[in-house]
């Protein structure tokens, strides 16, 4: 039997890790990991970016599957490439679904005051400030949170807050938690619901979101 190739790319500033806890049935899928890469310069375009993210792939045909900025990410390559599905999750199919705040963002170029140099000098930061104040939450974040280059933090919000896509990709699918803080799913539309998912629910709502991968791919 031929598997079907997944490919999975995190979100903004995560690493693979956070796909840890999916559980997919290995007769029939196969499943590859594409972590960040730093951009090239500022100016480099998304479409760029994605043709690189492109060149990691090695299976014709694959399926593409991405968490909230990841998710935006694999509708681009999709572009490039012939695909089998697209899946995102926490993610949003278009920017009219962009919540009120993130349009303001935008308007008012508010992201040009995002601290990345704090994200990037996380551990400092915390081991600082914070000492053992909820640490089990801090670990937590520094283990799935790792792409803390300051390049990479500014293009990506740049990139995601000016995406021009206004029409959805007909070979997609959508699962999204019902509590999402990033991506408020009253501004979806046709998407699977996870009931009492929040933007991280890719943690801890894993076993129902491989569920449904499955039943995705299933149909196909």
């Amino acid at each position: 039997m031929t598997k079907t190739h997944i490919y999975f790319v995190p979100g903004l500033a995560a690493n693979t890790k956070i796909f840890e806890h999916i559980q997919l049935d290995a007769n029939n899928y196969e499943c590859h990991f594409l972590e960040w890469k730093i951009p090239l310069s500022q100016n480099e375009s998304i479409e760029a970016y994605a043709q690189r993210m492109c060149h990691e792939i090695q299976h014709k045909n694959p399926v593409l599957i991405g968490v909230s900025f990841g998710g935006v990410m694999v509708q681009e390559m999709s572009k490039l490439i012939t695909c089998k599905k697209v899946i995102i999750i926490s993610s949003i199919k278009s920017n009219l679904e962009f919540p009120k705040r993130l349009k303001f963002a935008l308007l008012t170029k508010a992201y040009k005051l995002f601290p990345a140099k704090f994200i990037e000098n996380l551990d400092a930061y915390i081991d600082y400030f914070l000492g053992d104040f909820q640490q089990k939450k801090i670990e937590t974040y520094k283990k799935y949170m790792s792409v803390r280059n300051a390049d990479y933090l500014h293009w990506a919000i740049y990139t995601i807050l000016h995406w021009k896509q206004t029409e959805i990709l007909s070979n997609i699918s959508h699962i999204h938690g019902d509590n999402d803080s990033v991506f408020p799913s009253k501004h979806l539309s046709n998407f699977i619901k996870i009931e009492g998912g929040t933007h991280a629910m890719i943690l801890i709502k894993a076993r129902k979101i491989s569920i449904e991968i499955d039943k995705i791919l299933t149909c196909l």
